[in-house]
């Protein structure tokens, strides 16, 4: 039996044990569960009321918050069963853990011959000094890959270039994807392969495009034994983004000095600037899949392709990354309404577009694929479909996380099954 088919047997086995012991527990302490229902409704709303807050009345809404919590907890220990509840919530993690084993995906890319005279930029502090940790420049020469080292100050876009003048028939970046975005998009200019080398922080692009990002050196065989497929790039105002777009709260915080040294303190102190009664953010408007204009968002994130949000498994990730459709995303505020007339909405909602324009009545923060910037309105989203000729080691899987798991929880256990019997193609 495979590794995946075992795995989805018993993620299978886990859950249905779990399911069971959940539904005895509900019923043994009836009406126990309605008490700790109703002290998690009180801890999220005095939070929120504190968020939105500074000074006192931000630490009464956090300290209420924090007392409704240990209350539940109290509850849970002293009147209900600590051991069967404890049992619930480890079934649950274990049986998503084997799930996402048994949609663990490596997709066999068609094979390319090695492009000659490939290079590589490297900036040797991006993830922490991760790329110099791994000696990756070195390992670069040994495969016969040009390295260009960053050093403070250097024009990535011009060195990109002019590697591109002098012959280059590939380019890579080892960085942040900032930096792959730059890269990336003079590959794409210039018709030329591009390998994404994971050696930033997070390395979304590289976790999307199906490359390891515990393997920063193996990326490197992108030049050397690796498949092609071809991938969207997005542009806002056309600036090239390879992940996303961010306006609203998030974007207002990473413009603020101290974000890269405290990034949670910053994001805190910026909820009561964006979303309280006198959040002074630029007044926005867009227009929603139903056609009505809208004028408030908390957040708003456009994306390269639509991520998978709010799942227990693959969320964050983009299924795929050559639909040639933006991902929107939108979560509106406290009010809820926005403007006078506006049409009422959901607090959070999600589609996606082959266009998207934000307006406004005066420069927009935004962080594009986590970089600081302000962009003049209209702010007017677009994506290259199949823009992007992408390398990827072909031990390396070669596509989302998420790319074969089915949308909502019903297409997903019916894809367990499938699996688990061996139906799986």
């Amino acid at each position: 039996m495979s590794r995946r088919r075992l795995a989805a047997v018993a993620a299978i086995a886990v859950a249905i044990a779990t399911i069971a012991l959940a539904a005895f527990v509900a019923v043994a302490e009836f009406p126990l569960g309605l008490a700790v229902l109703g002290g998690v409704l009180v801890a999220l709303a005095s939070a929120w009321h504190g968020l939105l807050r500074r000074g006192a009345a931000r630490a009464f809404g956090l300290a209420l918050a924090a007392l409704a919590l240990a209350g539940v907890l109290v509850l849970i220990l002293a009147e209900g069963r600590p051991l069967e509840n404890a049992l619930v919530a480890g079934g649950a993690v274990l049986s998503l853990a084997l799930a996402r084993v048994a949609f663990e995906v490596h997709v066999p890319l068609p094979w390319v011959a090695s492009p000659s005279k490939p290079v590589l930029f490297v900036n040797p502090k991006s993830g922490g000094g991760k790329a110099e940790r791994v000696s990756l420049a070195d390992e670069a020469r040994s495969r016969g890959i040009e390295t260009v080292e960053l050093r403070r100050g250097d024009d990535l876009e011009a060195l990109a270039r002019a590697a591109v003048a002098r012959g280059a028939g590939a380019l890579a970046m080892a960085g942040g994807d900032g930096s792959q975005a730059i890269v990336a998009t003079v590959a794409s200019e210039a018709g030329l392969p591009y390998a994404c080398v994971p050696s930033g922080t997070r390395n979304h692009f590289a976790l999307d495009l199906g490359v390891d990002r515990d393997d920063v050196v193996g990326a490197l065989d992108a030049f050397v034994d690796a498949g092609e497929r071809r991938v969207d790039l997005g542009e806002v105002n056309g600036r090239v983004f390879v992940n996303n777009v961010a306006l609203g709260l998030y974007a207002e915080a990473v413009q603020r000095s101290g974000y890269r040294d405290a990034k949670l303190r910053t994001i805190l102190d910026t909820i009561p600037d964006v979303l309280g009664s006198e959040g002074n953010g630029p007044a926005i408007r867009w227009t929603g899949p139903g056609g009505h204009e809208h004028h408030e968002a908390a957040a708003m994130l456009v994306s390269n392709n639509r991520y998978r949000l709010g799942r227990p498994l693959g969320s964050g990730t983009r299924p795929r990354i050559d639909d040639g459709l933006l991902g929107i995303a939108v979560v509106t505020g406290p009010g809820g309404a926005g403007a006078p007339g506006d049409v009422p909405q959901r607090p959070w909602r999600d589609w996606s577009a082959a266009t998207f324009e934000v307006d406004a009545d005066r420069p927009v923060p935004a962080g594009i694929d986590g970089e600081a910037t302000v962009l003049e309105p209209p702010l007017r989203f677009r994506v290259r479909s199949g823009a992007l000729r992408v390398r990827v080691a072909r031990r390396h899987p070669g596509a989302s996380p998420s790319a074969r798991i089915p949308e909502g929880s019903a297409a997903g256990a019916g894809a367990l099954v499938r699996i688990a019997t061996g139906r799986d193609p």
